[in-house]
């Protein structure tokens, strides 16, 4: 018997040439060759243009679309059920809150901030792609269509990733002299765990269904909600192991704003748009539920992979 074939690198050569009908009806032989298919689609609608060149213009065609859609059905039947001590609530912006504090600091962040080598802060940094990667693009899709109250928090909270203004504070800008200063590497897809593809995945899946707006929010949200005090123990981290002056300023700002954008996010966005929108408040807490699980998912692997490659170093 012959090993299933993978979609993901006929998918990536298929969008090269056109040739794409075939791929409506196509089953990914296992669970990261499916998420690696979706970032490939997802590639074609969110990734720079530089980047994705002349593929993008099958962004929309038909046997990609089919391929799309059924892929996330099969993988949102898997994603988990929000649990009843949060889905009871009626309260939407306290059942945010409280989910919030589940696991807000993984082990992994005091392993980061009290015992992890500099080569295991490195790598790890390296698969969390910072707390928000791509966070801005996602806001920025995310405030479609919104208006008042909702609309002004979005772009207040864009504005800040864009430095208020300034470039040298753009937050892209200083997470890429935080790669250069501790000498980061640029991990591929192929390198990273299964749980790390997914929990970016999310992302995609959020923004390119437009349907999913609700959800969207409340996963952006929860980003905000749980960032803080995982910056404040990478911060920790650098100072225990004497990072590079240049190492600090990404986490530092996230350290310092995302509790006040948590904040803000929740009152100034959740809380109209369910008061405007009340059948909105559980699928938003579905999206931050989404979100948190993933990311646990990625810091029990990304724990264990370290773990290992210490352990086969020693």
């Amino acid at each position: 018997m012959t090993d299933p074939i993978a979609v993901a690198p006929a998918l990536a050569a298929a969008l090269d040439t056109g040739d794409l009908d075939c791929f409506a009806e196509v089953h990914p032989c296992d669970r990261r060759d499916r998420v690696d298919v979706l970032q490939t689609v997802y590639d074609l609608h969110t990734a720079p243009l530089s980047v994705v060149g002349e593929r993008a213009r099958y962004q929309h065609h038909p046997a990609v679309a089919a391929l799309k859609q059924r892929l996330e059905a099969s993988w949102m039947a898997e994603l988990p059920d929000v649990p009843d001590e949060f889905a009871g609530q009626t309260d939407i912006v306290a059942a945010l809150r409280s989910m919030a504090t589940v696991d807000r600091l993984p082990r992994t962040y005091h392993w980061i901030a009290d015992e992890a080598s500099w080569d295991d802060v490195v790598r790890f940094l390296a698969m969390e792609g910072g707390p928000d990667a791509g966070f801005d693009d996602l806001v920025a899709a995310c405030q479609v269509g919104l208006r008042g109250s909702a609309k002004l928090e979005l772009a207040q909270n864009y504005w800040d990733e864009m430095g208020n203004g300034s470039l040298d504070r753009v937050h892209t800008v200083l997470h890429d002299r935080l790669v250069e200063a501790i000498g980061m590497p640029r991990l591929s897809r192929a390198e990273l765990p299964v749980e790390a593809l997914e929990r970016t995945a999310l992302g995609g899946l959020l923004a390119t269904n437009r349907w999913l707006q609700p959800e969207m929010i409340g996963a952006l949200g929860m980003i905000e909600l749980q960032a803080g005090p995982r910056c404040r123990k990478v911060v920790q981290g650098f100072q225990r192991l004497g990072a590079p002056a240049a190492a600090y300023p990404f986490y530092t700002e996230h350290a310092e704003v995302d509790p006040r954008h948590g904040k803000d996010w929740v009152e100034k966005a959740v809380l109209p748009l369910v008061a405007e929108n009340p059948s909105w408040g559980p699928r938003m807490l579905r999206g931050a539920w989404w979100r948190l699980v993933l990311s646990l998912r990625f810091f029990e692997a990304a724990e264990q992979l370290l773990l290992r490659d210490a352990s086969q170093a020693a």
